[in-house]
Order: C-alpha cells, then sequence, then structure tokens
C-alpha cells in the first residue's frame, strides 16, 4: 500500500511539470509573436534613408509588415 500511494505523487507532480512546461512554451510563443509585430512596426516607421542605408526597399518592408503576426521566418 505504501508503494502505491508514492506512485500516485509522482504521477501526480509529474502531471503539473507538464502542464507547466505546456503554459511556458506557450507564454514564450506570445511573447515572440509580439516581438514580431513591434519590429515590423518599427520597419513601417523607417525613413527612405534609414531603408537604403540597410539595404531594402519600401517594397521589401511592405511584403514584410503585411506578413501575418505568427509567420515568423527564424522557426524552422
Amino acid at each position: 500500500m505504501k508503494g502505491q500511494k508514492s506512485l500516485v505523487l509522482q504521477y501526480s507532480a509529474s502531471r503539473h511539470n507538464w502542464f507547466y512546461y505546456l503554459g511556458q512554451g506557450f507564454s514564450q510563443q506570445l511573447l515572440r509573436w509580439r516581438q514580431l509585430h513591434r519590429q515590423r512596426r518599427e520597419l513601417a516607421r523607417l525613413s527612405d534613408a534609414a531603408l537604403d542605408d540597410i539595404g531594402l526597399s519600401r517594397a521589401d518592408i511592405l511584403r514584410e509588415v503585411e506578413r501575418p503576426f505568427w509567420d515568423d521566418p527564424l522557426k524552422k
């Protein structure tokens, strides 16, 4: 009987860890999407001279800004 009780506690703890890591992954994804949205908004605000300095055209920026927030170019 004693061994069964510890097995139940182990199962409960591992289940809790699973929910914790799921929540962590979800919150990290939300933060990444927010970061992408801010970066694209900042790109749209750059002047033509600044875009020329970094080697991008206004058309490149418009294409990037029109991408949905979940479209992450670094995601593999």
